[in-house]
């Protein structure tokens, strides 16, 4: 366990590494949200494209000035995934806390010397896994954790998209962490293993199947458990009839169709302040021993609580909202997964006995 050293001032003040699409639309917003963070620099090529979120904010063009600046207390690493593991690196060693967007790393080795570094300098390493705080995976962990379906014996989590056209843009291109299972992968695997722990063997098919794709844009991976099967899939040629999430179980079944709506409320201006904020009128079904479907409710979803846990564990000494060796264990689903479908074989996760430990 990693020793973090609280800060004592009454803000912490928080350099934002990238302004695309995630930095803008997630991390901005839900950093800002925060009584004890203040979004203190953006590092971005297009300061008017910034300042016109965020007038007071100061834009360095640099990322490894913002990271070194020494009023830095906490970097935000939203940039592409390739620079995740080196630019976090830098900030540890400049003895800054860390937040990395998922993917963690491009694979394990780097992940295990991120969590290395973050112990000797005695910083907090913490990856944004931010499905945790969604309302459809609030919804079937409820009901999955008080017992509604019994044993779980089949599980489908789905996080599909219609995008036949293949975009210009680095997720796209073949190049290292770019394609489908790097960009919703992550989400998909910590979702479940906050729900089931680490599986005994990994199955996967990963391929491209958009006219002119560089990287894979269609994901189906299995997680093989004692007594149950975990299913994960992502597709960019799913124009509809996609369910989020399938449960079933010894005494009944949950079907959950309609998707988080906070990406979309960032995307259109709602912040975490607002009265809707992570509403979901979208409820799940559950069809009881007899077959018969009842409404149950969905719980309002608040992606904001992940940036309140950073600020609590920094000023208060409170858990890490994601650990660095969870982020561990879902690079060695996601590197499991890749592998098998190399291979056409299972495979089993490569952590060390220690890490399994950790993770327990």
């Amino acid at each position: 366990m990693t020793q973090v050293l609280q800060q004592t001032v009454p803000r912490i003040k928080v350099a934002l590494i990238g302004y695309g699409f995630v930095g803008k639309t997630f991390h901005a917003p839900l950093i800002s949200a925060i009584e004890g963070l203040e979004l203190f620099i953006i590092a971005s090529s297009d300061s008017e494209k910034v300042h016109h979120d965020y007038p007071a904010v100061e834009v360095i063009a640099n990322a490894e000035a913002a990271i070194t600046h020494p009023e830095v207390d906490l970097v935000v690493i939203a940039s592409p995934n390739a620079t995740h593991a080196p630019l976090a690196k830098l900030a540890l060693e400049t003895n800054k806390h860390v937040v990395v967007d998922k993917p963690f790393t491009l694979d394990l080795a780097e992940a295990r010397e991120l969590i290395e570094v973050a112990n000797r300098q005695q910083r907090l390493l913490s990856v944004f896994h931010n499905r945790r705080w969604d309302s459809d995976f609030l919804a079937i962990k409820t009901y999955l954790l008080a017992g509604k379906i019994g044993s779980i014996a089949h599980f489908e989590s789905h996080m599909d998209r219609f995008r036949p056209q293949v975009r210009d843009r680095w997720r796209e291109k073949a190049q290292p962490g770019s394609g489908l299972w790097f960009d919703i992968g992550p989400h998909l695997v910590d979702q479940a293993l906050q729900l089931f722990g680490l599986p005994q063997s990994v199955e996967g098919n990963i391929c491209l199947l958009r006219e002119g794709a560089q990287i894979d844009d269609w994901a189906h991976v299995v997680l093989n458990y004692t007594q149950h099967r975990v299913i994960l899939h992502c597709s960019m040629l799913a124009a509809g009839g996609s369910l989020r999430f399938v449960a079933h179980g010894t005494e009944g079944s949950l079907v959950k169709a309609g998707i988080d709506q906070q990406e979309a409320q960032l995307a259109a201006g709602v912040l975490p302040t607002s009265d809707t904020w992570g509403q979901d009128d979208d409820q799940v079904i559950y069809y009881c021993s007899e077959g018969k479907a009842h409404s149950l409710a969905t719980p309002a979803g608040d992606q904001s609580r992940y940036y309140q846990g950073i600020a609590d564990a920094l000023r208060q000494g409170a858990p890490n909202p994601v650990s660095g060796v969870e982020a561990l264990a879902v690079m060695a689903v996601i590197e499991a997964a890749v592998a098998a479908s190399q291979s056409g074989q299972r495979q089993v996760l490569a952590l060390t006995e220690h890490e399994i430990a950790q993770l327990r």
